[in-house]
């Protein structure tokens, strides 16, 4: 008998990473033993203006004593499809073996996407995700890229996607590949210790979220087969491995942000915050995330406010939308936040997660909601239609959503 079927689930999930870390402090100091490995001469390094004035970039070019290097500084803190092409631009100029890119997620965005899309025909734009880009594959790597990080929160060292603004249309795009992770990433925390509390708050919560985020979105057997094992997506549902990355850098930015805001130069919180970022973008790159980021994405095209702002601004309230789907591994965010929940009822220990997530917001000097920001009442239906257009980044929220329902959670945000 001939079978039909709507609906068929993939029964196997996939682990991404980049194949080589080097952690710790000084790590830094081992860049040029990573290029004589790969018999790499000539390099082009890509950061931005701030990394350049806090002196980094000088130390970088002191230890790269003997090797040809180029310099291009044009990362902005939200990269516009510019500051993508002036990278492209950099690299036919120079022809460079290897590609370093230091900074935070933006220059290390910048320098994967430029890396790859130099090695293919076309423009960034016809590699971003739809319905804005045009959804094309790489079919192979770029130029090979090393990852250097001086923040602890995007993860995107470890990341197959890179994210660009179109600000004349009001929205950002990510391109996602295999072929964009780094081959290897250099992770020193003495990198952060300059980072100020602002944006060391900031990039600290877009971790938890990748984090909280990954250990709660649906499996990979709730979403359908691919055509093909290459059409799986790089987003493909949590899995054993991605809990327990997710869980662990959770339980380590519970115990360290707050240090590492109020003393910056606090070397062991710094050192526990660089693993948790990373182990979270490892976890979420391969699991996926949920309605949050979507959300905080279709806000910060539109207003000024950073990512990581925003997602610890809706943080919160996305938990409580979606505690009702999982309240266990909510339980266990907030176990693992310090919460007490052992004389609580479920639902009540449950909720406790994202009060413990307010609390830490609070604390390290983000909260209020988005009204602070310029959105209003009258922007949320137009938010909303934004949030859901977004499906590569909502599709594994765990409690089904639509229009109505964002809307009701961008009004309590506000």
């Amino acid at each position: 008998m001939r079978r039909y079927r709507t609906y068929e689930p993939d029964p196997i999930w996939e682990f991404d990473m980049v194949s080589r870390i080097k952690f710790g402090v000084e790590a830094i100091e081992e860049l040029p033993s990573a290029l004589r490995e790969r018999n790499v001469s000539t390099v082009l390094i890509i950061t931005d203006e701030g990394i350049e004035a806090a002196g980094i970039i000088k130390e970088v070019k002191d230890i790269l004593e003997g090797f040809e290097y180029h310099l291009h500084i044009g990362a902005e803190s939200e990269p516009t499809l510019a500051d993508f092409r002036n990278a492209i631009s950099a690299i036919e100029d120079t022809d460079p073996e290897l590609i370093v890119g230091i900074g935070g997620g933006s220059s290390m965005d910048i320098a994967k996407a430029a890396s790859t899309v130099h090695g293919h025909d076309g423009e960034p734009m016809e590699y971003a995700s739809p319905p804005v880009g045009g959804g094309k594959s790489f079919q192979g790597p770029g130029i090979p890229a090393i990852c250097v990080p001086t923040t602890s929160g995007t993860g995107s060292e470890t990341s197959p996607v890179a994210v660009a603004s179109l600000p004349d249309e009001n929205v950002k795009v990510g391109i996602s590949s295999r072929y964009q992770i780094p081959e290897m990433a250099i992770i020193d925390p003495l990198l952060t210790v300059s980072l100020p509390s602002g944006p060391t708050a900031a990039s600290g919560m877009d971790a938890l979220g990748h984090a909280i985020e990954a250990y709660t979105t649906v499996t990979s057997d709730v979403k359908p087969r691919p055509e093909s094992p290459d059409r799986r997506p790089s987003y493909n549902g949590r899995s054993i491995l991605t809990d327990q990355h997710a869980r662990t850098a959770i339980e380590l930015i519970g115990n360290n942000l707050r240090p590492a805001v109020d003393q910056g130069t606090d070397l062991e919180a710094r050192e526990n915050m660089a693993l948790a970022s990373s182990m979270a973008g490892m976890a979420f790159t391969n699991a996926g995330v949920t309605i949050n980021h979507a959300m905080a994405m279709a806000v910060g095209s539109e207003y000024d406010v950073s990512h990581g702002q925003a997602v610890a601004v809706f943080l919160p309230e996305t938990m409580r939308y979606n505690v009702s789907s999982g309240f266990e591994r909510f339980i266990d965010i907030a176990n693992l936040l310090g919460e007490n929940t052992d004389e609580d009822s479920r639902d009540e220990a449950g909720r406790k997660a994202a009060e413990a997530v307010e609390k830490l917001s609070t604390h390290i000097g983000i909260s209020g909601g988005i009204g602070r920001f310029g959105v209003t009442e009258e922007d949320v239906p137009e938010l909303a239609e934004k949030t859901m257009s977004l499906k590569r980044l909502h599709v594994g929220n765990p409690r089904r959503i639509d229009k109505d329902d964002l809307e009701g959670i961008f009004r309590e945000a506000l």
